[in-house]
Order: C-alpha cells, then structure tokens, then sequence
C-alpha cells in the first residue's frame, strides 16, 4: 500500500523519465516533510556520482526519500508496536502513547485523533490504522514537541498583582548594535513585542523644532523621533500577547518637550494608553495583568501621588511643571549611573551631577531637583519610578505602585550579601534589572541569578544573541508566550525564608533523565565543504546555585544527517520551579574549539515527558 501511495504522488513529476535538484525540492515538500537543502543537495549528488548525470530517476527519488525520511530509530520504535512491522491497529497506537508518551488518558478518540490528522494514505486511514508513513509525520510534529502543548497558551493565573509576574524586559529598546555609534532603529521595537517583550525602554531628549527624539545620549548613535516610536508601539503592543506594555522612559527632556511626549502618547494611544487608575482611587495594590489587558503603561518620574494627580484629571495642566527630589547616592560600583556619558563631551562640566560615574569615594547623598511636566507625570499611575536607597527605607517609605530599577552590579551584591531581604522587596515592589554602562558592545548578564530573587523586569540587550537571551528566549516561552509569567509562591511570599544559596524547605526534589537518542539534518559544519559535522550535544540546567549543571554527549564523527547517540543522562533539581533546561549543539572543530551549531531552551518543568 506504501509503495503504491508513494508512486501515486511521485509519478506525474517523472513524465519525462527523470528530474533534477530543483524538483525533487518541490516534490518532497509536497510529501509534507521537512527538509534542509544543504542535505538533500549532499544526497542527490551522491546518487548522482554513479551515473554522471545531472538528473534522477524514480527509483533515485524514492531511495533519497528513504534515506532521509525513514530513520532507523523511528523504525525500531514502530516495529516494537506493530506486530506485522507495517501498520498499527489503533489499540497498538493507544498502546505506544501510554508506555512511550506517559499518556495514561490516551484512548480509542485520541488514537482516532492522531491517524486522522497525519496518517497521508487514505486506505490505510479509513480502517482506522495507521502507517509508517503516518508514524514519522506524527512523531516529527508539534504534537511531539518536547514542549508541553498545554504550556503553548496562558494557563497560568492572571489576577494577581503585577509584582508577582516575571515580565519579559527589554534594555536601550531602540539601539540594534551597539552602545556607541551604533544605529538606534523602530525595528528593535517592533522585533521586541513581535517576541513578547511587556517592557519596553524609551530614552528621550529635546530634539530641533520642538520634536524630542530617542538615542542613546552622549553617544554618537543616531536618533529616532519619540512620535514615531510611539506609532510603532501603537502598530505592535499586542500583536504577540493582549497584556499590559510598560513603557520604561528614561527622560532626558525640558518640560516643554515632555509636554510634547504626552501629547503624543495620549494622541497617538488613545484609549490604549492607561491614564486613571482602575476602580479605586486608593490604591493598596497593584492591578492584576489580566485587569489591565490591552492597556499601554508610562514608567516615569512623578510628582506627588496618584490620588492627586486624580483630582487634577479634567484641569488643563498645560504649561505647569513639579519638581522631584532625587538622590545621588554615592556607591562604590564599578558601574556607570544607566546612562553615564560614555564618550566625553564639551558640556560635560555643567551635567556633573546628572550623569555622574558612580566610583567616586563615598559621600553623602546630594539632593537634586529635577521638573517635571505635570502633563507627563499625570499620565504615571500604577509604575511610578523611585530612586532605590535601601530595602529599608523602601519597607517603611515605598508605595504598592513605586518601582525601582538597580544596576546589575549593584543587585549582585545584594544577592550575595542580603538575598533575604532582596527577596522581600521583590515580593512587594516591581524591580528592574538593568546592564552595566560598561557594556558598550550590547553584552547580557545572566538573567538566571536575578529570576532567582524574584526580580520582574530583568532588562536585556534583545538584539544580542547569546545564552543569556537564549534562556530569555526560553522562559518567556512558557504560559504561552504572552510575557508574563507567574512568580512561584516562595517568591511572591512577603514571609519567605527562601535564598537561592540556602532553599531549605522550599526544596522539591526532582530527578530527571534525559536519553539523547539522535539528530536530524543539524547544520553542517561552516568547514565542511559537503554536509558534514562531527556534533557534540551539551545539556546545561541552569536555576538555583545549586541546579546548576552540564553533561556532554560523545562525539559523532562526520555526520549532521543523522548522528545517533543512545545515550542517558541524569539530574537531581532542587527547585524545579525556577529551572531552566537548555540543548546546545556543537561541531567539535578541535579538542579545545567547538562551532555553534544549534540550541533549545525551555523551562524545565514545560518538558513533556516520552
């Protein structure tokens, strides 16, 4: 039945006798599998090199197919079921995805189910069986993805109060390379919330013509006009997710062009944009993401209090500014303030206490003032920006709706010296995390550590790739990638005793084995002149100090088609909860260098099991 199926596909494209390197692309993409060029080309000229032609027959084509379709180790597995190594009964296939698939519900509908959806021989499909053509398909689709398919939508719940939520965080959203003479560009906007990303960085300056712009300040990269970001915002906000978007400005602006900003913001957002609380006025706690769907938030400076700037809501505010204090705190970081100058300019001397390096000696805190457009502060409701002094002045001073954003050096050193009390204050108020000023070439820290202590907004440089945003990439992945995700409960705890150095009882150990069986068509190696690679598969776990861990495979020499492993590994987790799991593939170039080749990151516990 097999063969006569093929043949019934096949056989009008060999009208003329045989058909060369393009057809037989567009014929096996009619047979509904995927295929990589590069191998497919290695192996047609292999069929070719004994016949020194530039064409194949039918029987060519069917022996390519088979080489690179039917695999050896989905053969072994379906003849393990079928009694007869050709079909499957449905009983036998409700029998596989209980013991294989640990999908003890499975029964007679799910089996109908699966031979309906990818079983291609009708014959075969009308008896309610299931072929190995139909077997391959199933096994190499979604539906086998080692990613829980119940984990693909929101399932998480999504009326608890925005603290509690790790949100997808984006760092200088505007630059698409580099720190310094880089181009800033609307695509990192739009390439950011196409990934889910729920906050996004706006740094704004006066521009000519009463226009404020968006660039990196004091540096040479090129500047965007703030209307046209928010155009791009309005186009892309909810596009990959219906939740909240924090807009992060970092405002650089004279009153009258915040003025501008506001405008903009309200004109071009409409009712988009969230510009009064909702239901109380009194606010105790943050709304939730699901409260606040399909709503735009502005992250900024504000004078006074939400209840006042309430009260002010119907008055024309224009033309009034405020002033908020803010501290310097002299520190001891080895990191600049966010946006220290990077290069030196001639007005340097009159920005001194704006943009101070924060290594000089420790002295006390300098006050200054700085105005703010009661148009722009009026339009911050539910994440206000607040200078961060300790966790105990923000225990007794901080409000629900203050957040703090601390550098990446700085948070280490809590982390290390009062993850405790780190963690308390995560618990109550937003914090965002953002990169040293000396990372000029856009590099990321590792976001892990910051998860660990609850931190929500872990800002990174989403235009660098990297491990960094591939575990990014991984965990946002999760809850259906809407860029919230639910904290877990020892995180949103105000009580927690929890630390990452120290989980005590918040430990809930997991043991979990991994058995590498293959690969299939893995990017040939950038030295190979054919479709060669000698691949080596790293699995890394990254969460809790104590999760952290790497095994390696063998070595596979010279073959990306269809290397074969066999091997199993095992990991003991701790705190499942915060763990990440992470693939990589690399072509071992030499005993002390290997070429990435590829990579897969999901949290751990959205890894299907069979």
């Amino acid at each position: 039945i097999s063969r006569t199926w093929f043949l019934s596909i096949i056989q009008n494209e060999f009208r003329n006798g045989k058909i060369d390197l393009d057809s037989t692309m567009r014929l096996l993409e009619k047979l509904q599998m995927p295929f990589d060029f590069a191998h497919v080309k290695h192996v047609f000229k292999k069929t070719l090199d004994k016949q020194k032609a530039h064409t194949i027959t039918m029987e060519d084509f069917r022996a390519i197919y088979r080489n690179i379709v039917h695999r050896p180790e989905f053969h072994e597995l379906f003849r393990a079921y079928s009694p007869n190594s050709k079909i499957l009964a449905d009983t036998e296939l409700i029998e596989f995805l209980r013991r294989e698939q640990y999908e003890t519900e499975a029964c007679e509908t799910t089996a109908l189910e699966i031979i309906l959806k990818y079983e291609p021989i009708e014959e075969v499909r009308k008896r309610r069986q299931m072929s190995f053509e139909g077997f391959i398909r199933y096994m190499s689709s979604e539906d086998c993805s080692v990613f829980k398919r119940d984990h693909r939508t929101v399932y998480q719940d999504m009326n608890h109060p925005l603290c509690d939520y790790f949100i997808s965080s984006s760092h200088n959203t505007y630059l698409i390379s580099d720190q310094l003479i880089g181009p800033s560009h609307l695509w990192g906007y739009t390439s950011a919330l196409l990934k889910g990303c729920r906050c996004l960085e706006i740094d704004c300056w006066d521009g000519s013509n009463n226009e404020p712009v968006v660039y990196h300040g004091h540096t040479l990269t090129s500047k965007i006009q703030f209307r046209s970001v928010i155009q791009v915002i309005d186009k892309y906000a909810f596009v990959a997710s219906d939740y909240p978007v924090v807009l992060s400005l970092e405002n650089h602006c004279s009153p009258k062009q915040q003025e501008v900003m506001a405008e903009y913001l309200e004109s071009i957002l409409g009712d988009k944009l969230l510009t009064s609380t909702i239901g109380d006025t009194v606010v105790t706690q943050l709304p939730s993401p699901e409260a606040l769907k399909f709503k735009i938030l502005v992250k900024n400076k504000k004078v006074g209090t939400i209840e006042e700037s309430m009260l002010r809501r119907d008055l024309d505010s224009h033309g009034q500014t405020g002033e908020v204090s803010d501290f310097e705190i002299p520190s001891d970081e080895d990191e600049f303030d966010e946006k220290a100058p990077l290069c030196s300019k001639r007005d340097s001397s009159k920005r001194k206490s704006e943009y101070r390096p924060s290594h000089t000696p420790r002295k006390k805190a300098k006050v200054k003032k700085i105005k703010i457009a009661i148009a722009l502060s009026d339009l911050v409701i539910y994440t206000k920006s607040e200078k961060f002094v300790s966790f105990e002045h923000s225990l007794a001073n901080q409000k629900c709706y203050e957040n703090n954003s601390i550098g990446e050096v700085r948070a280490r050193k809590f982390i290390k010296n009062s993850a405790k009390d780190f963690i308390s204050h995560t618990s109550r108020f937003i914090t965002r995390i953002y990169p040293k000023g000396t990372r000029t070439n856009s590099s990321n820290y590792n976001p892990q550590d910051f998860w660990n202590v609850g931190c929500q907004m872990v800002a990174l440089n989403f235009q660098t790739p990297g491990v960094p945003m591939e575990l990014q990439d991984g965990k946002f992945q999760d809850n259906g990638g809407c860029g919230y995700i639910l904290k877990p409960e020892f995180l949103r705890n105000c009580n927690s005793t929890f630390t990452p150095q120290n989980v005590g009882i918040y430990s809930k150990p997991m043991s979990l084995s991994i058995r590498l069986i293959s690969g299939h068509q893995l990017p040939p190696s950038n030295l190979s002149k054919t479709n060669k690679a000698d691949p080596v598969v790293q699995i890394e776990l990254y969460g809790v100090p104590e999760d952290q861990a790497k095994k390696k495979s063998s070595v596979i020499k010279s073959n990306a088609l269809s290397p074969r492993w066999d091997e199993t590994f095992s990991f003991t987790v701790q705190v499942p909860e915060l763990a990440l799991i992470r693939f990589c593939v690399e072509d071992e170039v030499s005993l002390v260098s290997n070429e990435f080749l590829g990579q897969y990151t999901l949290p751990l516990l959205s890894l299907n099991k069979g």
